[in-house]
Parts: structure tokens; C-alpha cells; sequence
């Protein structure tokens, strides 16, 4: 079985001095020099559902959208036995689901609990929200303010579970995956 890192972030859209770029450009940039990544599902899970016409699934059937997405999250992780790499990271995680609810102050099952605890990751990263770099869009709505306080629920939700939480510093893409594979000594 592959040694599993999970990547969390508040922030998607980013920009950085003299370069514009996303979130989803960490994960190109680590498969890009040979890591294997498992992509952000939310966004398929938001765009379905406005195909169906719900313009926001977590704000009108947050249950739903967390169901939906802890089973998307948990296939991700049952699917680590066909990576042929010993490292593999993931753009966020099971209990990611938990921290949003518990943000939102929105009651879940127990069954939530209980596959954040029996599906578990190696490692776990956490890059905090970075008032510089942040942007809202259509998929990601909230403040930074509101970013800051997920980041909080975040680091929690992933502690709760027994997890040390390492934060990434601010820095370039090469600055932050040179962090994280160090702290792997690969």
C-alpha cells in the first residue's frame, strides 16, 4: 500500500506576485515532477448539481453535499492500490467533510465519524489562507475572513481525528512542495 499525504487548503484561486495561477496548479506542479495526485472533487460535485438545477448544493441540502462528497473522498482512498507510486497526494480529505459541516453548525451521522476514523492518511499538509493570494469565485464563495475560521475547523476537524497537522509556509509552488517532501525526507 502506498504511503498516503494529504494537501487541504482554504483557498483555490490564487495569485502570487508577477504570476497568476490556482490551487489545482500545486497538484500539476507535483505530478509534474513524478508525485501522483488524487484532484478536488467538490467542484464535480457542485457543477452536477447545477445541472440539475441546484444552483448551491452545500447551502440548500448540506447533508447531501457532505454525503456526496465523504463518498467521493472514500473512493479516492480505496483506490490507493492502483498507484503505482509510493507517495500520494490528495487535495484534501475525509475529514474535511466534518470541518465544513461543524463550520456551518450542521448536524451529521455518526457514520461520518466513523469512516474519518477507519479511512486513515500518512501525512497530513495543511497550506493556511493567504490574504495576499485570495480570490472568490462562483464555486468558492467565501470571505477570507470566513476562509481564516474554516482554516481553524480544518486544523480541528483533522486533530479530532488524531492527526498531526503540519502547515506549509507561504512561498512559490517550488518552495512549498520542497517543504512537504523534506518533512517526507524522501
Amino acid at each position: 500500500m502506498s504511503k498516503k499525504v494529504l494537501v487541504i487548503t482554504n483557498h483555490r484561486k490564487n495569485r502570487s506576485p508577477g504570476q497568476r495561477f490556482r490551487f489545482e496548479q500545486y497538484l500539476d506542479f507535483l505530478e509534474e515532477n513524478g508525485y501522483q495526485c488524487q484532484h478536488e472533487i467538490s467542484r464535480q460535485v457542485t457543477l452536477e448539481a447545477k445541472k440539475k438545477g441546484i444552483d448551491q448544493l452545500f447551502l440548500s441540502d448540506p447533508i447531501l453535499f457532505s454525503q456526496l462528497l465523504l463518498k467521493g473522498r472514500l473512493q479516492q482512498h480505496q483506490e490507493v492500490d492502483h498507484f503505482k507510486k509510493t507517495i500520494l497526494f490528495y487535495d484534501r480529505g475525509l475529514p474535511d467533510v466534518t470541518a465544513y459541516m461543524d463550520f456551518t453548525n450542521v448536524s451529521y451521522p455518526e457514520s461520518f465519524h466513523t469512516t474519518c476514523n477507519k479511512y486513515r492518511y500518512g501525512t497530513v499538509f495543511i497550506l493556511p489562507p493567504w490574504k495576499d493570494i485570495y480570490i472568490q469565485d462562483n464555486e468558492r464563495y467565501e470571505t477570507y475572513e470566513e476562509a481564516e475560521k474554516i482554516h481553524k475547523f480544518l486544523t480541528q476537524s483533522y486533530q479530532k481525528y488524531g492527526y498531526e497537522v503540519i502547515e506549509v509556509p507561504f512561498g512559490t509552488l517550488e518552495e512549498r512542495m520542497k517543504f512537504m517532501i523534506t518533512h517526507l525526507e524522501i
